[in-house]
Formats: structure tokens, sequence, C-alpha cells
């Protein structure tokens, strides 16, 4: 094991240890999107979760939102990425993508692609009976979405570790909220995963890249600003708060 790999597991480790995120006897359900973030937390947790709990089961499942002509090759793709950590994969084909773009929908269509897909993903763990959903948002993810939404929501939050929905009957679980996305990237490298992108029109056209690519230059101009803005949020002074 490197020493990247054991870094990442013992921020994985803290993560889920802090937010008891794993109980015995839990079905896991991994959200794969294709992206390395979420290859590398199926990847990390494959070997680590007998670490956490007893009789704990891990899936796998992967919606491909129809864009383009490759989705056979991307979901051969995904196949072969869940044949090699050797959990259970659900490949869910749909058309959520184009759907989404189209004159027939006049939300945003970032905001409906991910409720649409979202909800396929909760109608899988009903169908593989799983209790508990695990994604790969990582540490500036986290960031990203809590100025997303005092910018464009006008309210202070942001995603939670342990999050309970549906009246506690599922768990949406976030075990990397501590790793910077430049570790998840060198780790991706290192172990040779390959991306399985879904050809998104509006990919790097969102709030969340402008976020992204603001907060970078931010972190550059003042080192440390996006660790001390992820520190903030577990030093609110609601005293001074309106």
């Amino acid at each position: 094991m490197t020493k990247l790999h054991k870094t990442l597991i013992a921020r994985m480790d803290k993560a889920v240890w802090e937010y008891r995120m794993i109980d015995d006897h839990d079905v896991l359900l991994v959200a794969v999107s294709g992206g390395v973030d979420s290859m590398v937390l199926l990847d990390l947790l494959a070997l680590q979760t007998p670490h956490y709990a007893q009789h704990v089961e891990i899936r796998a499942v992967y919606v491909d939102l129809g864009f383009g002509d490759q989705a056979e090759m991307r979901c051969q793709a995904t196949q072969t990425f869940f044949d090699r950590t050797r959990v259970q994969g659900t490949i869910v084909r749909t058309d959520i993508g184009p759907y989404a773009h189209s004159d027939a929908n006049r939300e945003n269509p970032c905001f409906l692609c991910s409720r649409m897909k979202r909800r396929r993903i909760f109608e899988c763990a009903e169908a593989l009976g799983c209790n508990k959903i695990v994604f790969g948002h990582h540490k500036d993810d986290i960031v990203e979405t809590l100025l997303i939404n005092m910018i464009w929501g006008r309210e202070i939050s942001t995603m939670i570790p342990n999050l309970a929905v549906f009246q506690g009957k599922y768990h949406v679980l976030r075990p990397l909220l501590y790793v910077e996305e430049v570790l998840i990237k060198k780790f991706a490298r290192e172990r040779a995963l390959i991306p399985i992108e879904q050809e998104c029109p509006s990919d790097g056209h969102t709030k969340r890249q402008y976020v992204k690519e603001m907060l970078d230059r931010l972190d550059h101009d003042f080192k440390g600003a996006k660790e001390n803005i992820f520190a903030s949020m577990k030093c609110v002074k609601k005293d001074y708060l309106l």
C-alpha cells in the first residue's frame, strides 16, 4: 500500500467513525457516476468496509444519462470496473441527459438531470434492499456547495456527511469529505482508474464550475483559503450572524 493510499484510507476512516456512517448488517449502494471521485470511493470501500462493521454488503449502481452514441461503450467500461472491484454492480440506461437539455424542460438542465438521476439511484436502492447510499463528494465539493448555496440560494448550508432521508429509511453518506480533489485525481492515476465521460453539453459551463475556478484563484492568491473555508463550517458563531 502506497503512502497516498494510506492517506486516503486514514481520512476516509476519520469520516466514517466521526459521523458513524456504517453499522453492522448495512447494505451500501455506492453511486458510481463514471468520474474518478466515485470510482476511487468504490475502490477504497471494497477493501476497507470489513474494518468498519460486521456483515456489511456493498452494491454499486451506474446510471448512464444517455448522451451521445457511446452509451454501450460507457456501460461496458463500467462493468469492467465493477468486475475489477468484485462488487455487484447494476447498470441503468436512461435518456435523462437529452431530456433535461431538451425544449420540453424549462428548468435548469443540471437541476432536473440531478433530480431524475437521484430518483433512479433511490429506486435501485429499494430494489436491491440497500439502506445506505454512498456518494463520492469530496472536500472541494463541500466548500463549493457552501458558496453556491450562499450566492444563489441565499442560505448558509452544504452537503451533510450522514443525512437521513425519507423518515430515516435511507441514509446518504459522503465518506470522502476530508479528501481533497487533487489527492483523488492523483490516486486515480496511481490506480490506473480511467474516468468514463458522460459527454454532457453543460460540462464546464455550470455554476459549480464557475465557483470551482473562483476558489482555485482564491487559493492560489491566499494559500489555504479553501481549507480555511472548510474549517469555518465547524466554527460557526451564531451570535454574530443576523
